[in-house]
């Protein structure tokens, strides 16, 4: 950092006043002889000239006291041209004001001293270039070795001494790693609710956080924002990224390796956000698979291992009034604050979790805090209810599946003493609940299920060709509503005549009567069993 002591100093020159104000930065060297020439300034600049037109002493307390104000680093007053030597009053109202300035002698032309401060300001500056590569290729390298968020705000913290935080972009916290001091917990919390409020005014540009306790010593960038300045942003920030200098402020490396900074932590997000989508699909598949009966076995067992899933199995279902994907990210999310891995994804309308292999006691205990948490998360409003199916060997997984489901589909018609849509309960609906399910996951292996619903339901995909599967879906809603026809056919999107037309010739294929409740008993097992033999 170049300032006015150390030019003075190399120039082989004496500073004649603003000892305490000689170690200000000098940003830029200017020369003018205008008797005001800040408007042409920004601040920080070292400014020379010959005095030309300062010919009264009022001239020259009032030039010296405008450069002062307006934040200049110091003055180069170049002798024996316009004046023989500094004015008197000059160095008077510099010495008043602290303000540094030297004498620049006849025989050194101006350009000497432009030439060596702009040959120390560009080699400061290669070298907090060079600093500053050097730093993001070990960023870089950090990321490509998926060390995560925290490796980053780790080397962060101490390449810049300072803490250093990111936050998601609603102010919640996502890593914090300090290089001496760290930042308390009640400024961090200041901090969340300083960068939540900037998200939900719809601000994403860099700032000084309010906080007293961080004033002068810390400055928060948005992540993954697209604005340009001075407007505001289409979407609230990926993240923010906030540094907290140990002592003193930040300076010109701090700001130019944070800006950088921000590009590696945006880089890391997508990361995790495309390994993550990559694995809610694989975790998708698989389920759907499973599901469908398409995976048994050993290659089933082969794959849940990416999962930490060996061995024994056990699993969770929900249902929830909230979208699919907030109960999905919600479930996720309660299953890492339990430390508990597995899988977790969604297949129709539930959002699943296959966990490791727990005693049934430890499960449904899991269970109930897994569903607090996602009522924490989504509000009682959401309407969550959890199921659980108990632990089988791994190739079997599909057992425990549908005795979660089930569980929780016979919990929501009644049995058990849940309610459906209770969001206040905090029960697990669990195996004692499965009632007439338990018959049919007790013969989920016999050939003698499957020859059950194949002569129940075989006359209607054989008869019925691709229209045999229109007939299926009609039999399923007329049944799951109780034989009400305009809500059956509400939920088939078709109207009440048309549902007539198909439950008439359900009835001619299989010679059953569904206005009796024996044969309806008889198709609702089949459709059921049909699902757990596949």
């Amino acid at each position: 950092m170049l300032t006015v002591r150390e030019l003075v100093r190399d120039l082989g020159l004496e500073l004649l006043c603003g000892e305490d104000a000689a170690d200000a930065p000098v940003r830029w060297v200017h020369i003018s002889e205008e008797r005001d020439p800040t408007p042409w300034l920004s601040g920080g600049e070292l400014l020379l000239c010959t005095g030309m037109g300062l010919e009264e002493a009022e001239d020259q307390r009032a030039f010296v006291a405008r450069l002062a104000d307006h934040g200049i680093a110091g003055l180069g007053f170049g002798v024996e041209v316009n004046h023989p030597t500094i004015p008197h009053a000059l160095l008077k109202a510099a010495r008043e004001r602290s303000f540094p300035v030297f004498e620049v002698p006849h025989e050194m032309p101006f350009i000497a001293v432009t030439e060596r401060a702009f040959t120390t300001l560009v080699n400061e500056n290669y070298a907090v270039l060079r600093r500053s590569i050097a730093a993001q290729e070990r960023l870089q390298r950090i990321v490509l070795a998926e060390r995560g968020l925290e490796a980053i705000a780790s080397t962060l913290a101490s390449l810049l001494g300072a803490a250093v935080l990111i936050f998601d972009g609603r102010g919640q916290p996502l890593a914090n790693r300090a290089f001496r001091l760290a930042v308390d917990d009640p400024a961090i919390e200041a901090l969340s609710a300083e960068l939540n409020a900037h998200a939900r005014a719809g601000l994403a540009e860099v700032f000084a956080p309010d906080d007293p306790e961080l004033a002068g010593r810390a400055l928060a960038l948005p992540v993954g924002a697209a604005s340009e300045p001075g407007r505001r942003p289409s979407a609230v920030p990926q993240a923010w990224l906030v540094a907290v200098k140990d002592g003193g402020t930040l300076d010109e490396f701090d700001r130019l390796l944070l800006h950088q900074a921000v590009t590696i932590v945006a880089l890391e997000l997508l990361r995790r956000r495309v390994a993550g989508t990559t694995e809610r699909r694989l975790a998708g598949d698989v389920l759907n698979q499973l599901a469908g009966g398409e995976l048994r076995g050993g290659e089933l067992a082969r794959r849940l291992e990416p999962f930490g899933l060996h061995r024994r199995v056990a699993a969770l279902a929900m249902t929830s009034a909230a979208p699919g994907e907030r109960l999905e990210d919600a479930l996720d999310a309660a299953l890492r604050g339990e430390s508990v891995a597995g899988l977790v994804a969604r297949t129709g309308a539930l959002s699943c979790a296959l966990v490791p292999g727990y005693p049934p006691d430890e499960l449904f205990e899991l269970g109930r805090r897994v569903l607090a948490r996602v009522v924490e998360a989504l509000g009682a409003d959401a309407a969550v209810r959890i199921g659980a199916g108990r632990a089988v060997e791994a190739g079997e997984t599909r057992r425990a599946y549908h005795e979660a489901r089930w569980a929780l589909e016979a919990r929501g018609l009644g049995g058990g003493g849940g309610a459906s849509g209770d969001a206040t309960t905090t029960t697990v609906a669990t195996y004692r609940d499965l009632g007439s399910f338990q018959l049919l996951l007790s013969l989920q292996d016999s050939d003698a299920l499957r020859l059950y619903c194949d002569s129940l339901l075989g006359p209607l995909e054989d008869g019925e060709g691709s229209y045999g599967g229109e007939l299926l879906r009609s039999l399923e809603a007329f049944i799951e509503c109780n034989g009400q026809w305009e809500a059956a056919a509400r939920q088939l999107f078709c109207h009440r005549h048309t549902l007539r037309y198909r439950v008439r010739r359900i009835e001619e294929l299989t010679g059953r009567d569904l206005s009796s409740a024996r044969d309806r008993i008889e198709f609702w097992l089949a459709l059921r069993g049909r699902e757990v033999s596949g």
